[in-house]
């Protein structure tokens, strides 16, 4: 089963859609060799949230750990914090949907 990965940083959301795409399109294409199932951010008044699917942990570590342009990304985008990583995993409730 494939995990959740959230991000959440302190950040101002209107500067992040402001970034280079083509340095975050590269940033994409780097993490879908690394096993990148989606990927998705949303803003808010209060920062910016990550949303990944990855295979497993393993995977995306390994590619964050392979992405320091990531903090320069964060840097340009106001980051008031560091980024909290949370790893989500699925749950056997026979409710899912979609």
């Amino acid at each position: 089963m494939s995990v959740l990965m959230t991000m959440r940083v302190s950040a101002d959301a209107d500067k992040l859609e402001r970034e280079d795409h083509k340095l975050l399109e590269d940033i994409a294409i780097k993490a879908k060799r690394h096993g990148l199932i989606s990927h998705h951010f949303y803003g808010s008044e209060e920062g910016v949230l990550v949303v990944d699917e990855w295979p497993d942990e393993q995977s995306f570590r390994r590619f964050f750990d392979s992405a320091p342009e990531i903090g320069g990304v964060m840097e340009r985008a106001g980051a008031k914090s560091q980024p909290e990583f949370t790893i989500w995993r699925p749950l056997d409730t026979g409710d899912d949907v979609g």
